[in-house]
């Protein structure tokens, strides 16, 4: 696990971390983990704590627009390496979301680029989101005409289910056969 800012998580037992927020030396532990899944906590403020080490020194004009141009490229390397792991090797990017005026969610980002550009969620098959109802966190499975979840069809049961992880994990692996089964068993 990648815990981008160091701070501790909601956890009674913290995990084994690496706390760094930096590209790469988090795509050389991706590469290098035995773990067939890795969580980068926070993963936006890879781009947050990029952009704040550097606004006030880059200037105006083209020099801001290459500015914010290295953290739409950094960010989005970060993902096109995940995607370069064996594909039993699942990354869970867990980032903020940011909502617009009409009540629009989407992943927090920073500049125009990978928004209008790029689209995070785009780039990812699964995308999951965190509310909180009722005094529960659960994660939504499908978009509810605002956000940008998503799963493949029939891979959970629900369109809201337990914000459980390892629940998760266990039912991609399932989904995709990645736990070496026969398909037609």
């Amino acid at each position: 696990m990648f815990n981008v800012i160091g701070k501790p998580l909601p956890f009674r037992n913290q995990p084994k971390t690496v706390v760094t927020d930096d590209y790469a030396a988090i795509m050389q532990g991706m590469t290098r983990c035995k773990a067939k899944s890795i969580v980068i906590d926070d993963a936006g403020y890879l781009m947050t704590n990029q952009f704040m080490r550097g606004h006030s020194t880059k200037g105006a004009g083209s020099a801001i627009y290459g500015f914010y141009n290295n953290i739409g490229d950094s960010f989005w390397s970060l993902i096109e390496h995940a995607k370069t792991l064996p594909e039993d090797k699942i990354v869970y990017f867990i980032m903020h979301t940011d909502t617009d005026d009409f009540g629009n969610v989407k992943p927090k980002s920073i500049g125009k680029m990978l928004d209008e550009k790029v689209c995070i969620e785009g780039l990812f098959t699964i995308v999951l989101h965190c509310k909180y109802e009722d005094g529960k966190h659960i994660f939504r499975t499908q978009t509810d005409g605002l956000d940008v979840a998503k799963t493949p069809l029939e891979m959970f049961d629900s369109e809201e289910i337990d914000n459980d992880l390892k629940m998760v994990d266990d039912t991609i692996r399932e989904y995709y056969n990645f736990n070496g089964g026969n398909e037609n068993d």
